[in-house]
């Protein structure tokens, strides 16, 4: 029998068509390789280890026999024939619950009984919070050149921008929103370059000014003139807040450097070092990180004010960072440059999604209680977003006014008013334009697109 069946392979393996094709497998010739196999090592003693429990040499005959025959595949080919001998005995799929049925005698056993396979199912994308959108209210002209910054009384009754004509205006919010005239109230002097940011305290009656002039001014209020002066920084400043508990006054700027101040004794508390170029955004927080600051050397640092050192350095933008935003009903912040808009969280700095959809570099964040996210880019565009979930529910241009050239429609900087209920953006086209939301709106007229933003969801695997 060996002899005819090594002919066998001998002559399948020289005379078939391909002589360069594998040989076909011999079951028989693989049961008897492996039965040697384990027989040979079934005689050796097991050295610190289990043995299989054949202690004479018949037994252990026997066990290599039975693991080469499982081994070379005969037990699986027995139970295949036991199967078809009888086929009421067998594991079906049911079509219409997508179970594994065994059918015992053509009885169904009962349902609990059923074997119901695990399956992978996708995560839920989570519905976003309808938001109305929002439509141009009023159009305000007065400065002479690109309006930089702006900033909120307290009592929201006014607003305050920062323009390179080198003037702060103050304008009256509700003449303003309204298209009347008599909105200017007052304009302040001092900067002999263009203001780039401006903060307003909501404890004393002081405002706060930094331009490229390098210099940082204090202004009181009360009598509409400068009590104090900042020096220190080398070059422009670009970025300046408060802290929302302390008194101290964070300036950043082309220096490379963001440094702190003690608003009451005009001193610098410390200096925080260590980006490699402009500090373009920062704000400051009630606890740590206390500080955070964006860079154009693509970074973004969460800084410990106890210590004055970094908590830990964030290097996911590949592009410049111009904007930056602490949300006020939850411990996270967005960050905005020239590739896109990135969430984080703020205690550890853990990325949590990006927010893509503008074409050019973002220069501008506001944020309200409500969860609304709005940014503008260079080229005049607006996105509004839901903050929760990253779903951009409105994108609309902003246009120049007349008079104006197509490349001044640049957004450089927005802001929500106190109530949330109102927007101000600030562009290259010299104007200060309001925005608030369409009372006509409604989930029926506006609805959100699930569709687009569940594919959406899915191609960026963002749940």
């Amino acid at each position: 029998m060996k002899v005819v069946q090594s002919a066998e392979g001998t002559q399948a393996m020289f005379a078939r068509e391909d002589p360069f094709a594998p040989a076909p497998p011999c079951r028989e010739a693989l049961r008897w390789k492996i039965a040697s196999k384990v027989f040979v090592v079934g005689r050796r003693p097991a050295v610190g280890s289990a043995t299989t429990g054949a202690s004479t040499l018949g037994e252990r005959e026997t066990y290599a026999e039975n693991l080469a025959e499982a081994l070379s595949g005969a037990r699986k080919k027995q139970r295949r024939q036991k199967a078809a001998a009888h086929p009421d005995n067998v594991v079906t799929y049911d079509q219409t619950t997508g179970a594994l049925v065994r059918r015992q005698g053509g009885v169904v056993p009962p349902r609990e009984s059923w074997i119901i396979p695990r399956r992978r199912v996708p995560p839920k994308v989570p519905e976003p919070t309808w938001h109305a959108p929002w439509k141009l209210q009023s159009v305000v002209s007065g400065h002479l050149g690109w309006v930089r910054c702006a900033a909120f009384d307290p009592k929201n009754e006014w607003f305050c921008t920062g323009s390179a004509d080198r003037t702060v205006k103050i304008w009256d919010l509700a003449k303003c929103s309204a298209g009347a005239e008599g909105g200017l109230k007052l304009t302040l002097t001092g900067h002999i370059n263009a203001i780039r940011g401006l903060a307003v305290s909501d404890r004393t009656t002081y405002m706060f000014s930094a331009g490229e002039d390098k210099k940082v001014m204090c202004w009181d209020l009360e009598m509409n003139k400068v009590v104090r002066h900042y020096h220190g920084h080398l070059s422009g400043v670009y970025a300046l807040a408060l802290h929302p508990t302390l008194d101290l006054l964070i300036t950043g700027g082309r220096d490379s450097c963001a440094r702190v101040w003690d608003i009451r004794t005009e001193k610098q508390v410390m200096i925080l070092g260590g980006h490699t170029n402009t500090v373009g955004a920062l704000a400051s927080n009630a606890t740590d990180p206390q500080v955070i600051t964006g860079s154009h050397d693509c970074t973004v640092r969460l800084w410990d004010l106890a210590k004055g050192k970094t908590m830990c350095t964030l290097t996911n933008h590949k592009k410049a960072i111009r904007a930056m935003r602490v949300a006020p009903f939850e411990f996270s912040f967005v960050t905005g440059g020239a590739d896109n808009l990135k969430k984080w969280q703020c205690l550890d700095g853990l990325f949590l999604r990006n927010l893509a959809g503008h074409r050019a570099v973002v220069n501008a964040l506001a944020l309200n209680d409500d969860g609304v996210l709005v940014s503008g880019a260079d080229d005049g565009s607006l996105c509004c977003w839901d903050y929760r979930t990253g779903y951009c529910f409105q994108r609309f241009e902003s246009t120049p006014q007349p008079g104006s050239l197509e490349c001044e429609a640049g957004v450089y900087a927005c802001e929500f008013d106190k109530s949330g209920s109102r927007l101000i953006t600030c562009e290259a086209d010299k104007t200060i334009k309001i925005w608030k939301e369409d009372p006509d709106a409604t989930p029926d007229s506006h609805p959100i697109d699930m569709p687009a933003w569940t594919k959406q969801c899915r191609q960026q695997k963002r749940f």
